[in-house]
């Protein structure tokens, strides 16, 4: 080709190209049609073509979030902005059992509204029901071909891959409340391998499970029981991961952490030794988690086990490349669920201050809630020793010291942790009495007319929860604490970045800007450092999840990215977390800053991004696409090509 007149939209001089692994290289890009259409050094174009100066930058494919929960977002806001301005350029969604594949399968059972994505999604998300119903309200599909010609017709941001969840296929099949109360028969088992292997063969690229403690229902009378996919027996998630397996589809999942025998008997169905061929399994989450030091080891230890040449399986942890911070407004947090005192509490609408101060008042709630509060914290007892050691059941350690105040009607205990005003309640108790009390200070009023009775820390919790409700957040850090710890989890091959959680929990988590905080780690280590980590976050999860993408070879559909490595490394994720107003939620949300670290951001050969700003026609006309399995474009390709032959 002669250089001079090459022809394209774009070029992109002088970046330090990160692709596949490889070795960076200098080198311009150039981009036509929505595709690399040339890399090379001094390439010479067209006066027609925009000229963007690289020089210093790094250009990378798009990055992948592998596990988010954008599936009502994508109904109000396809642009996903909230990822988009931070590199990401494809997202997956129906993780952990949830989506809506099948619409919001309404129904009626007597005088009972069943609404599966409020019931299903507002406890496990902590979303408002008020923002669940108004997502739902706007879904007009009933089947999972439908869900894949409605994805295609939105005005996509970053490219969407989609799975069948497991939730959803069992309300569809037994009906919602049978979904919770009973076994599938054969015949219902029938259909839901029909209905999952139909779906694999349209565009969904695996299935979606869950196992996790923390996933309750929000719909009474069912608001102890967890979400459908936990009701599954091994008989059944096995003859369904089978077709999973005889499409060579991924298996999305959770482990049954409270039992080591389940969880490894439910994992040995990714090998390939016992099963006839491996099997695609993903599983959330390796975390450092801070009150039980031996689930990273035991994590490593079944990731290292299940992939060996023993067992032949493939198995990818994944792993999340910041602290696990988690917010709480109140009691109302994904991590209270675990606890039956704290779950109690949750087990109300998040709207719905007036029944959560009916529990709280309760003599028998408050005496079960102090025991729970303090088990393990003084005296010689097993569960002190527990503690002691790190090895406790809950992912929640109860430790004040770690519960920071981040809002709070109370102004001046914003930044304190709970240790902190507990111990100012104790210092004003202390000294003060009432008839000398000064009525002036907003702080001695409160402790003295509220917290009088308070005399141990599970009495203060108990008023601090009575007092504010969920006008009080605040956040505690459950799980990688260490970054070093964190860092060597991200580097692990067998382990895979992910767990970003993004578009779930408004206000309890902001992981939005986590890939780059992987890049950042990796970044200690240099460019080879950099060009493993570049690969994971693309290339290395487009082939988990079987599709065409992660790569900026010319031919490519130009899903590309620049970082600026300086304001990179000087990123601080934990300093830039914000609440915002979505105007599309009619609520707040908790989202990650980290503008100039990344100034452009293409996707299908467009700008989303650039300098700050979104795109002015972002959410107007579609930049992505839905990424479907590899092997099925290419299937229709041969077929379209033996056509043609033909013809």
């Amino acid at each position: 080709m002669d250089q001079t007149l090459l022809n394209c939209d774009r070029l992109i001089r002088n970046a330090k190209v990160f692709n596949d692994g490889k070795q960076p290289v200098v080198e311009d890009i150039a981009i036509g049609n929505d595709r690399v259409v040339a890399r090379g050094v001094n390439l010479q174009v067209v006066d027609t073509a925009e000229i963007i100066d690289a020089h210093g930058l790094w250009a990378m494919p798009g990055l992948f979030d592998i596990h988010t929960h954008y599936d009502l977002e994508l109904e109000l806001a396809p642009g996903l902005p909230e990822s988009t301005r931070h590199g990401t350029t494809s997202v997956v969604i129906s993780n952990c059992s949830l989506g809506l594949a099948f619409g919001s399968q309404r129904s009626k059972s007597g005088a009972l509204e069943i609404d599966p994505i409020v019931d299903c999604y507002a406890r496990v998300e902590n979303i408002p029901k008020s923002v669940l119903r108004a997502c739902a309200d706007k879904i007009d599909w009933n089947s999972p071909q439908e869900y894949i010609d409605h994805l295609e017709q939105l005005n996509l941001g970053p490219n969407v891959i989609t799975m069948m969840p497991h939730s959803m296929l069992r309300i569809q099949t037994m009906g919602f409340n049978n979904s919770v109360s009973r076994d599938p028969t054969e015949d219902e088992i029938t259909v839901m391998k029909q209905i999952l292997r139909d779906s694999l063969e349209i565009g969904y690229v695996g299935f979606s499970t869950d196992a996790l403690p923390f996933h309750y229902l929000a719909n009474q009378p069912n608001c102890h029981k967890t979400i459908p996919t936990q009701f599954a027996k091994y008989n059944e998630i096995k003859q369904l991961t089978n077709v999973v397996r005889d499409a060579g589809a991924l298996w999305q999942a959770t482990p049954p952490k409270d039992s080591a025998f389940d969880t490894l008997k439910t994992f040995l169905l990714t090998s390939g030794r016992l099963h006839g061929r491996p099997l695609k399994t993903t599983v959330v989450a390796a975390l450092d988690v801070a009150n039980n030091r031996n689930l990273l080891k035991l994590t490593k230890t079944l990731a290292r086990v299940l992939n060996s040449k023993l067992l032949n399986g493939k198995f990818y942890m994944q792993a999340l490349g910041a602290p696990f911070k988690i917010w709480s407004d109140g009691a109302v947090t994904p991590i209270a669920e675990e606890i039956p005192e704290l779950r109690a509490l949750n087990e109300t609408d998040l709207e719905d201050r007036a029944a959560r101060m009916v529990i709280l008042s309760d003599p028998e709630y408050r005496k079960v809630f102090k025991a729970m509060w303090m088990k393990g914290k003084s005296g010689f007892s097993l569960a002190r020793l527990k503690r002691k050691l790190r090895l406790e059941d809950y992912a929640f350690d109860r430790d004040m010291s770690g519960m920071t105040i981040d809002v709070c009607p109370m102004t001046m205990w914003q930044g304190l942790t709970f240790r902190d005003v507990f111990e100012r309640v104790q210092r004003v108790l202390s000294s003060v009495h009432l008839d000398s009390a000064n009525k002036s200070d907003p702080e001695q009023a409160l402790i003295l007319s509220e917290f009088d009775w308070v005399r141990d820390e599970a009495d203060f919790v108990l008023q601090m929860l009575s007092s504010f409700d969920t006008q009080i957040s605040w956040y505690t850090i459950t799980a990688n604490r260490d970054m070093k710890t964190v860092r060597e989890l991200l580097m692990n091959p067998l382990l895979l970045p992910g767990f970003n959680d993004c578009g779930a929990h408004l206000t309890n988590m902001a992981f939005y800007d986590v890939n780059l905080r992987s890049l950042k780690l990796a970044a200690q280590g240099g460019d080879k450092d950099v060009s493993y980590m570049v690969k994971r976050l693309t290339k290395d999860a487009a082939d988990v999840f079987g599709v065409e993408a992660g790569t900026i070879y010319v031919g490519d559909v130009a899903d590309l990215i620049l970082i600026d490595p300086e304001k990179l490394a000087n990123h601080d994720g934990e300093a830039h977390v914000q609440r915002i107003y979505r105007e599309e939620f009619q609520h707040q949300q908790l989202v990650n800053r980290s503008d100039g670290v990344v100034p452009l951001v293409l996707i299908g050969g467009n700008v989303a991004w650039r300098d700050n700003e979104f795109a002015p026609d972002l959410e107007t006309r579609p930049f992505g696409r839905l990424l479907k399995p590899a092997s099925l474009d290419q299937s229709k390709a041969a077929g379209s090509a033996l056509a043609n032959a033909a013809a």
